[in-house]
């Protein structure tokens, strides 16, 4: 008895705003597929088994580890990395989104391998509170608690939240 087996699949998904279609193999993980197949190389692969955070990515709005997905199983989804967070300012050139500002300002920023998950994982954060609420100190530790960053001691990239968070309330 012989057994096909598909060794690639064609996924279609929307990435940043923008429709794209790839053939990958049907075991390449979702931040492969980003950084190889679309040619977005943001989203960074640090212990390939979900603990680090460096490769978080928003899937249908929500935070997940690319390292941990299949691409074949975001067929059909939205995804979002930290190259959709800037958006296009009528000129083009980009804004930054307020967490990406907010890194810059408060010096959130050391090595930068972590930062691409760090900024994915606050802005999905802070774009679903609502706007008048302040943060709490485990709120914040909550947000960012499943990212890890070597260099920082995140006191910055705890400045840096309420800096953005701050920012978008005045923008709301």
């Amino acid at each position: 008895m012989t057994v096909s087996v598909d060794t690639e699949r064609t996924i279609r998904l929307t990435v940043n705003g923008v429709p794209r279609e790839a053939t990958v193999p049907v075991r390449r993980l979702l931040s492969d597929a980003l950084r190889h197949d679309l040619g977005l190389t943001g989203t960074h692969v640090g212990c390939e088994h979900g603990v680090c955070g460096a490769c978080t990515v928003l899937v249908d709005g929500a935070p997940v580890r690319s390292c941990l997905l299949l691409a074949v199983q975001v067929d059909g989804a939205e995804v979002r990395t930290v190259e959709g967070l800037a958006r296009d300012d009528g000129r083009g050139g980009q804004v930054l989104h307020p967490v990406q500002e907010a890194f810059r300002e408060c010096h959130a920023l050391q090595c930068g391998f972590c930062t691409p998950g760090f900024l994915v994982t606050i802005a999905a954060g802070l774009e679903g509170r609502e706007a008048s609420a302040e943060l709490t100190d485990e709120e914040i530790d909550e947000m960012v608690g499943g990212n890890l960053c070597r260099c920082t001691g995140y006191a910055s990239i705890e400045k840096a939240v309420r800096h953005a968070a701050a920012t978008m309330r005045d923008v709301q």
